[in-house]
């Protein structure tokens, strides 16, 4: 097979990894989609430099098996991208505690589990890149959406420490944080998560409220956020930089720079201001 860029990409099924994936190989890479049910959700176009694989994250079987097989078919693996997640939306307290380490283990070990088997082969080769998607609720903190959140700061925490780590063998490590993606399934699953679980009726009055927060994101979400994403993916895989960080998608630029930029009373009375306060304090 050709010796060309090689990526592979979890969560591939649909969404962001399987845009990504058909940017990749539109751009003449090599693409390695991995998703944990090819047969029933692939949607890929079938192409020659597109080698679609099982992989599901909380089995490390798979993940080593579709490394294994993507290296003897394409030679090499030069990007991973850790994009399969899901969030899990609701009231803390009304979260099965299977549910709350369900999400760690897609969301946080899923992406340890998949970086841990591709480093020796960036090891042997001293070189490699490893892209792993965040969001926006990796730097700020959104009510109902405690466990997703706990996630994504775990996620950006473990990346910027092994960033420093993986230098000194010649591995680049990256972090894509994008705000809202409606063209995704993302949305309707969380959706679909946070009706799942009757919360005790005390916690009304904070619910009622953030579903016009929530209403107003959505009103202000990039319709043209997914291509944005894939883009920003792209760029960050070729511009041969060590840029830690990547922020994508306008709608949570504000709440992002107040959070790094100022002061901890001016955030917190913004975020309490943003999430009408008063109604639950």
């Amino acid at each position: 097979m050709t010796k060309d860029k090689t990526v592979l990409i979890t969560g591939c099924s649909m969404g962001l990894g399987a845009a990504t994936a058909t940017y990749f190989a539109n751009n003449g890479w090599n693409v390695v989609a991995t998703m944990r049910s090819p047969d029933s959700n692939n949607t890929l176009e079938q192409r020659s430099n597109i080698l679609v694989l099982k992989l599901d994250v909380q089995d490390k079987s798979t993940i080593k098996q579709s490394i294994e097989k993507a290296i003897d078919y394409f030679g090499k693996i030069d990007v991973v991208i850790n994009n399969a997640g899901f969030g899990m939306n609701g009231i803390f307290e009304s979260i099965p505690e299977e549910r709350v380490i369900e999400q760690f283990d897609v969301n946080v070990f899923g992406a340890m589990n998949v970086t841990r088997a591709i480093l020796p082969h960036f090891r042997e080769k001293q070189n490699g890149l490893i892209l792993n998607i965040s969001s926006g609720v990796g730097v700020f903190g959104l009510p109902l959406g405690s466990l997703y959140t706990a996630s994504k700061f775990a996620l950006e925490g473990f990346t910027e420490a092994i960033s420093y780590e993986l230098a000194s063998i010649g591995v680049v490590v990256k972090l894509i944080e994008p705000g809202a993606v409606a063209e995704t399934g993302f949305p309707k699953r969380s959706a679909q998560e946070f009706g799942s679980y009757k919360a005790p009726v005390e916690y009304n009055r904070i619910i009622q409220s953030m579903g016009g927060v929530f209403q107003k994101f959505r009103t202000n979400a990039d319709p043209d956020a997914l291509s944005k994403v894939v883009q920003c993916i792209y760029l960050a895989s070729t511009d041969n930089t060590n840029q830690l960080r990547y922020l994508v998608t306008e709608d949570i630029v504000p709440m992002v720079k107040l959070r790094r930029e100022c002061s901890e009373e001016k955030f917190m009375t913004k975020m309490r201001e943003i999430f009408n306060y008063e109604l639950f304090r």
